[in-house]
C-alpha cells in the first residue's frame, strides 16, 4: 500500500512475538467498547483506544471533554497514562476508533480516527518508532479492508524525542 500503510499483516514485534489478525481485532473490539464510556458533551465525537503492553496486558481509554477545553484528554493518552500509572512502560500497539455520537447512542463512523499531535508525542515517549503500531478502523464490522496499520515513525517522522534531550541535540 502507498505511504507505508499496511493492512493486517502478521509481523514480529520488538520482543519477537508475532501479532495475529485476531489480536488486531481484539484490540479494535476493546477500543470500540471504550467509545461507550466517552464523555463528549461538547463535540459529540466519541473516541476509544486499546493499548497493548509488551507483557500482553491491554489498557483502555476513552476521551473525556471538559467545559475548559484544554482540561480534556484524548482516549489514547487516557490509555497510556493509565498503563504508566500502573507501572507499564513498554508497548506494542494501540487501536484507535471513533465517530460522531448519534441521538440513538450509536456512533456514525465516517473516516479513520488518527491520533492528534499531542498523543503522537506521548507515544514517542514510550514506544519504539520502528516497531510500535497504530491500528485504525473506520467500520464497526472490522473488515480487513477497513483497517489500517501504521508504524509510529510513519505518523510522527520528525518527533522531538528523549534521545535529543539526553544527547543535548535540540532542533
Amino acid at each position: 500500500m502507498r505511504n507505508g500503510t499496511r493492512f493486517l499483516l502478521l509481523h514480529k514485534t520488538e520482543n519477537g512475538k508475532i501479532m495475529t489478525e485476531l489480536e488486531y481485532k481484539d484490540l479494535l473490539k476493546t477500543a470500540w467498547k471504550q467509545t461507550e464510556f466517552s464523555y463528549a458533551p461538547y463535540s459529540g465525537f466519541r473516541v476509544g483506544a486499546a493499548l497493548l503492553a509488551e507483557n500482553g496486558s491491554i489498557y483502555s481509554g476513552s476521551n473525556v471533554e471538559n467545559a475548559s477545553y484544554p482540561a480534556g484528554t484524548c482516549a489514547e493518552r487516557t490509555a497510556f497514562f493509565r498503563a504508566v500509572s500502573e507501572g507499564q512502560k513498554k508497548f506494542q500497539a494501540i487501536a484507535i476508533v471513533g465517530g460522531k455520537a448519534l441521538e440513538n447512542g450509536e456512533i456514525e463512523v465516517r473516516d479513520y480516527c488518527y491520533p492528534c499531535g499531542i498523543c503522537r508525542q506521548v507515544m514517542a515517549e514510550f514506544c519504539s518508532f520502528d516497531n510500535f503500531e497504530v491500528i485504525l478502523c473506520c467500520s464497526k464490522k472490522m473488515e480487513k479492508e477497513n483497517i489500517k496499520v501504521f508504524k509510529l515513525k510513519e505518523l510522527l517522522p520528525f518527533a522531538f524525542a528523549k534521545n535529543q534531550i539526553q544527547n543535548k541535540i535540540l532542533p
